[in-house]
């Protein structure tokens, strides 16, 4: 990660400097600029065997030329020194600083505003069913997708963050049944029970209930296959499924009532974690427009349908298999919803891209959409993103929502607060606190660290998630990040009580040291990871980024006197570093969804 303004003017230089210097052409965007190693004098380096064909000269001569012609014609560049067939430039104080000025003029530094032409990207995240609350794996979801929503934003694009909630099918079938029988009318009221925790009791009742059903039928002599299928609870289920499709108004009501349940619990944990949603869409409202188009499709001969009356796709020329879109007794799959929303959303919103943060295990799914989707005539179908990522584990192993092993999201966060408040004690963090400042308190740095531990890990990887961990004060956490910010503020507020108040008052031949200029360089690298977070989808470029920023200003904070300074213009530039860097920890946390408390 380097800086682009400098390097590209390094860039155009040195393909300056080769036609000068060997009459020969070459192509800025091919030089290759790179920092300079940690144990070398220089800010960039250039690689300079690729000009060797050109200059016909050993790679010192050519080096030494090249940065003879660059310090004459850049006064950006102060010195160089050649090491073999590296070039390597230090670049000037008054440079940095420049730098440093800008960034603090600019209250959106490292943005890009979007424009009335910029380009519309809806996400798509958290796709909770309704049969059960969220757990630690919806939670990655829905991080990443508002994460992903927010950097996009930050790089000139319109964004549309959207939910599609699973609230038909089978397995929320599965959690009516289980009420019916066993529910003896409970209610979240009657219960004092979050609705979607309640509705998840049941779904796990059903399961227990199955499996005994199924191990009796066994020992009556049938096979397994055959007991799964006969077992009176998925008999009953599946009648039921066939009775919502009927559009029966005693299972309708029953399914309104206890999706408004779980609906009502999802809003709380929402808020909770702080993520939103710009359009909503509904399974049950979407599916009926996918049949339409699987129906379309058999009608055209794209799909073909079996004896059974069931209808496939067949995929064997696109190097897979063969895919049911409609089972035998016409109820819908998964893929025929995803296909009726898909045209739903590109009806409703001018859409230029359509990413879809699902998890690892549905990558073949979203390959088989976009080949169906292309097949039924629609162009964006080859060009859905799958923001494909992996899995989160606990120390224990993976979680199976049916067997109630899950680990609830809100359990989770409230765990995680009540160890916030526990490691701020130990420590001492929030004395002098009222009970309510240091309940908030507790609660920004639980879900700083909550957060932070999960999307600092590169989205594609499998993580494994460590409560305690993640909420240390010391390390690559959300917990040292957010203290770093709070000393920076309280600094600031010292200042200002002194009547202090940081401005651009010095001048760009000020003398800084080694640590300083490291530290303008960092933060003049904010605007490249912000365009390379949202190029890679990955929040992990940001949160790494954020982290050597803290790292590189504790370093600063350790070394360097700020209001103690006997000299005024080093005080202010010091509280201009200081405010940059506050000002880019809040904005880069603000980026993953996370709240930095003034005072901590």
């Amino acid at each position: 990660m380097t800086n682009m303004l400098i390097e590209q003017i390094i860039k155009e230089k040195i393909a300056e400097a080769v036609q000068q210097l060997y009459g020969q052409e070459f192509d800025s965007q091919k030089v290759q600029v790179q920092n300079t190693r940690k144990d070398v004098e220089g800010d960039l380096t250039v690689v300079v065997f690729p000009f060797l064909r050109i200059s016909k000269k050993s790679p010192e001569l050519t080096a030494s030329e090249l940065g003879q012609y660059l310090q004459e014609q850049v006064e950006e560049v102060a010195s160089f020194s050649v090491v073999k067939g590296f070039l390597n430039f230090t670049i000037s104080t008054s440079y940095w600083i420049n730098q440093l000025a800008e960034a603090f003029n600019d209250s959106e530094f490292g943005f890009t505003k979007a424009m009335d032409d910029s380009p519309l990207v809806m996400v798509e995240y958290s796709s909770p069913n309704t049969n059960k609350p969220l757990h630690l794996g919806h939670i990655r979801n829905n991080l990443l997708g508002f994460s992903l929503g927010e950097m996009l934003k930050a790089n000139g694009k319109k964004v549309v963050k959207t939910n599609i909630v699973n609230d038909r099918g089978i397995h929320i079938c599965k959690s009516m049944y289980a009420w019916q029988q066993w529910g003896e009318g409970q209610t979240p009221e009657s219960t004092g029970i979050k609705g979607d925790h309640l509705v998840g009791n049941f779904y796990v009742l059903f399961d227990k209930h199955y499996k005994q059903e199924i191990e009796a039928l066994i020992s009556q002599g049938l096979s397994k296959e055959e007991a799964e299928q006969k077992a009176p609870s998925i008999v009953a289920a599946r009648e039921l499924l066939l009775k919502w499709e009927a559009k029966d108004p005693e299972t309708i009501e029953l399914w309104s009532m206890m999706n408004q349940w779980v609906y009502d619990g999802f809003d709380v944990t929402y808020k909770e974690l702080g993520v939103d949603f710009d359009k909503i869409y509904y399974e049950s409202e979407t599916y009926l427009e996918g049949k339409a188009e699987v129906l379309r499709g058999l009608e055209e001969g794209v799909f073909e349908q079996r004896d059974d009356s069931s209808v496939w796709a067949d995929l064997v020329e696109e190097g897979l298999d063969q895919k049911i879109l409609l089972r035998s007794d016409g109820t819908s799959v998964y893929m025929t919803q995803d296909i009726g929303t898909a045209k739903l959303r590109f009806k409703d919103f001018d859409i230029d891209k359509m990413v879809y943060v699902v998890g690892n295990e549905q990558n073949y799914h979203f390959q088989v959409l976009s080949i169906l989707l292309d097949k039924l005539g629609y162009s964006w179908g080859k060009g859905l993103h799958h923001f494909s990522y992996g899995m989160v584990e606990l120390p224990h192993g993976k979680m199976k929502s049916r067997e109630g092993t899950v680990v609830d999201a809100d359990d989770l966060m409230a765990g995680m607060i009540d160890v916030a408040r526990k490691t701020s004690e130990e420590l001492g963090k929030l004395e002098g606190y009222s009970e309510e400042e240091a309940m908030e308190t507790y609660k920004t740095i639980a879900l700083g660290a909550l957060k932070y531990f999960i999307l600092k890990v590169d989205p594609k990887k499998n993580m494994l998630f460590n409560p305690e961990e993640s909420i240390d004060f010391n390390g690559n956490t959300g917990p040292f990040i957010q203290y770093t910010y709070a000393r920076i503020r309280s600094v600031l507020r010292k200042a200002a009580d002194k009547g202090i108040h940081p401005s651009i008052s010095f001048d760009a031949s000020l003398q800084i040291s080694e640590k300083e200029t490291e530290l303008i360089k960092t933060i003049s690298l904010y605007p490249v990871a912000v365009a390379e977070a949202a190029e890679a989808y990955s929040p992990a470029v940001i949160a790494n980024y954020v982290y050597n920023l803290v790292k590189e200003y504790n370093q600063f904070y350790h070394d360097h006197s700020i209001l103690n300074e006997s000299d005024e213009q080093v005080v202010n530039f010091r509280l201009v570093l200081s405010a940059n860097v506050a000002k880019i920890v809040k904005s880069g946390m603000g980026l993953m969804g996370i709240s930095v408390p003034e005072r901590m």
